[in-house]
C-alpha cells in the first residue's frame, strides 16, 4: 500500500480511534477495523434459514418414521399383560393338574386359595379373551 490517500472523518471517531488503538498506528487500525467488518459479513449468519429448518424437519421425520416401530404402543403393552396372565393361568391350571394327577394330596385350603387366586386373574381379562399365546415345545 504504497499509495496513501486522505480520508476525512469526524473530530469524535478521531478521539475514539484514538482511545481504541492500543499500540497500532491510526492506519493500522482502521485497517484492522475493515478487515473485521469484511470478515463478519462472509461469516454465516447466526440464525437459521428457513432452507435449514425445512432440511431439519425433513430429516427429523425420516428419523421418526425409521425409529417409531421399536417402541410399544399402550394397546400393545396392555395385550401382553392380559397374554401373560393367561400363560400365568394355564401354567399354574397345568401343575395343579400333574400334581392331582400324581396322587399327591394337597390340602383343600392351598387348593382353595389357587382357585381363588385364577379366579381373579380370569375376571382381570377381557370378556371374550384377547390375543392369544401358544407355545411350541419338542
Amino acid at each position: 500500500m504504497t499509495d496513501k490517500r486522505m480520508l476525512i472523518v469526524p473530530a469524535e471517531l478521531i478521539k475514539r480511534i484514538e482511545e481504541n488503538r492500543g499500540d497500532l498506528s491510526q492506519s493500522e487500525f482502521i485497517s484492522f477495523l475493515i478487515q473485521n467488518a469484511l470478515e463478519e459479513k462472509v461469516k454465516e449468519p447466526g440464525y437459521a434459514t428457513k432452507e435449514e429448518i425445512k432440511t431439519l424437519e425433513d430429516e427429523l421425520k425420516a428419523f421418526a418414521q425409521a425409529h417409531s416401530k421399536k417402541y410399544a404402543t399402550q394397546e400393545e403393552l396392555a395385550a401382553f399383560e392380559t397374554d401373560m396372565k393367561k400363560l400365568f393361568k394355564n401354567f399354574v391350571d397345568f401343575f395343579i393338574g400333574y400334581g392331582l394327577e400324581l396322587g399327591k394330596k394337597t390340602p383343600l385350603s392351598e387348593l382353595e386359595e389357587l382357585t381363588s387366586k385364577l379366579d381373579e386373574f380370569d375376571s382381570d381379562l377381557p370378556p371374550g379373551g384377547g390375543k392369544e399365546v401358544k407355545i411350541k415345545y419338542k
